[in-house]
């Protein structure tokens, strides 16, 4: 334990630990291997991504709150650990030829997409909203710089200003929910906000709080009419780039989404279920339109992902526990 009452488990978090250690060895290693031998770095990121599913497997069944309550480990979250995982795997095998014919430095690849994957493993195991935060930036920031990372393409830069600017915005309505939702009940651990709601009336900062945080999650998991930057990052982003986006990043979303609603404010369903019925109905409706109007296979993908994200969000807004085992 260390001061101020902090608990270490390490254990808890090694799925987390070994991507991010990782992404930073293969940093340190590309700093120092010459030009020729950098291919090889895919295989180091490869073996991350392996220890790290293996970490997954070593822990099921183990469910604990380690981190003074600050973070879950359990089956839901190592479920979508592996959805992670197994993105990133997929993305750095599809890469390999694309950097090498187009000459981009490997290693800032590599670890980008391991401290995606480290962000991505953060929001599926926290358990209080600060935590959800720090792993969405930790995610976010690094798929900005993938969306833009073939520099000499237009589209490429393109995508990652659009990318950044709007998720930017997204992120200050996310913080600003978060200041609400702490505002009005004095905490910002999912557990004590449940607890606090089951004794306490909803009051209208709280609701404002939750409006803001339906607002940031639903722009990152691509949800009308928060999805204006789908179309766009998807096309001019590397292929893989684009692969990775439409599964991991998407399902993190997701995970935070579940945890956070299901799990802080289940009492409040009639509120918010509301209104992700409606965004749920539209998004469906929308995707799959566009995607037919569609003459781009990016875009019509992007498209089909968003129609995707309202599909999820039908079996989310059930609120059983049969719904959120039909979206794991």
């Amino acid at each position: 334990m260390l001061p101020f009452g902090i608990q270490i488990d390490l254990a808890g978090i090694a799925p987390f630990l070994i991507s991010f250690l990782t992404g930073v060895f293969i940093l340190v290693i590309d700093a120092f291997s010459a030009k020729g031998q950098k291919g090889k770095l895919a295989y180091v990121g490869l073996t991350g991504v392996g220890l790290s599913i293996l970490a997954c497997f070593a822990q099921w069944d183990s469910s604990r709150q380690i981190f003074n309550n600050m973070v879950y480990t359990d089956n839901f979250a190592l479920f979508f650990n592996l959805i992670f995982f197994t993105s990133a795997a997929l993305a750095i095998l599809l890469s390999v030829d694309y950097i090498k014919l187009r000459g981009l430095d490997h290693g800032e690849y590599y670890s980008l997409i391991l401290f995606a994957t480290s962000g991505m493993v953060l929001m599926a195991q926290a358990a209080s909203l600060i935590m959800i935060f720090l792993g969405l930036e930790i995610l976010s920031i690094s798929v900005y710089i993938l969306a833009g990372f073939n520099k000499a393409n237009a589209k490429s830069n393109e995508a990652a200003i659009k990318y950044l600017l709007l998720g930017a915005f997204a992120s200050g309505f996310l913080l600003y929910g978060l200041a609400f939702v702490y505002g009005s009940v004095g905490s910002l651990d999912l557990v004590t906000i449940h607890n606090f709601l089951e004794s306490s009336p909803l009051g209208p900062s709280l609701l404002v709080g939750i409006a803001f945080l339906i607002v940031g999650f639903s722009f990152k998991i691509a949800m009308f009419p928060f999805h204006m930057w789908t179309p766009d990052v998807y096309e001019g982003a590397p292929t893989s780039v684009t692969a990775f986006m439409s599964v991991g990043p998407k399902a993190a979303g997701f995970a935070a989404f579940l945890r956070v609603f299901l799990l802080a404010f289940p009492s409040l369903r009639d509120e918010w279920g509301i209104i992700l019925w409606v965004l749920a109905a539209v998004t469906m409706t929308l995707g799959n339109i566009m995607a037919l109007t569609q003459n781009n296979i990016k875009r019509m993908l992007a498209y089909s992902s968003i129609a995707h994200a309202g599909y999820i969000m039908v079996a989310m807004v059930a609120g059983s526990g049969l719904g959120t085992s039909s979206i794991m």
